[in-house]
């Protein structure tokens, strides 16, 4: 079976509303981590979906997202963003805690996202925004070093 159908079995079971779906998913999860690719990480974040039913299952995926190399994750959360809010805004902000919550990951984070020309970077703005507007530090002051122009994290 090739690693798009394992994304297909993925998505199709996503909301994970019975055993069977539960257990389709963390197999199909557990075969792409074997060979786990870059090119597959903006499906895979398009798999997050705010109605799934066993969150704790969902955070594996999670997981599994944070194992790639941080630079080409983060690319794929900024150029997938407008469709993730939509459909997983809590998933969205946990990924955006995850890296709001280590130092070099929001540094690169930081760098990553004002190096974007893209109509992407207004998106994650509005998270972060939301996130330094209604968290507590250190997240909310995370949040407001990325959207800064300041070179140093301050904790």
């Amino acid at each position: 079976m090739s690693d798009n159908n394992f994304i297909e079995i993925m998505k199709a079971n996503r909301f994970m509303r019975s055993r069977a779906e539960v257990v389709a998913f963390d197999e199909a999860m557990a075969q792409l981590a074997k060979h786990p690719k870059n090119e597959y990480l903006p499906e895979l974040h398009l798999v997050l979906d705010d109605e799934c039913e066993h969150h704790e299952v969902m955070y594996g995926l999670i997981h599994f997202l944070e194992s790639f190399d941080a630079k080409e994750q983060f690319q794929a959360l900024i150029d997938v963003i407008p469709e993730l809010i939509v459909r997983a805004p809590e998933w969205t902000k946990t990924l955006h805690y995850g890296i709001l919550n280590d130092d070099s990951s929001c540094a690169l984070y930081k760098e990553i996202l004002h190096s974007t020309n893209s109509k992407n970077r207004d998106v994650v703005y509005q998270v972060l925004k939301e996130i330094a507007a209604s968290e507590s530090p250190p997240l909310s002051s995370h949040a407001e070093f990325v959207l800064s122009e300041s070179a140093t994290l301050v904790n």
